[in-house]
């Protein structure tokens, strides 16, 4: 898995965890659906702003998103 299926993955994880649609959950971050959608799928390469984004949206830091199993062996 690269870097941005394991992005993709983790804001899946997440978003899915607080009951959220990809819909709602852009709303809530200022970012468009079918940004989030094509980060969940892994074909976007995020910037560190929009990660930024995503993180306050969720209510943590971005060191708190990348707090993850999935990003150990980077």
């Amino acid at each position: 898995m690269d870097i941005k299926e394991k992005i993709g993955f983790r804001l899946r994880e997440l978003r899915t965890n607080k009951g959220l649609s990809q819909e709602k959950f852009s709303f809530e971050c200022g970012l468009d659906r079918t940004y989030i959608a094509s980060i969940e799928q892994g074909k976007r390469n995020v910037s560190i702003a929009n990660i930024e984004k995503i993180a306050k949206a969720f209510d943590m830091s971005i060191s708190d998103f990348f707090n993850s199993n999935l990003f150990e062996t980077l």
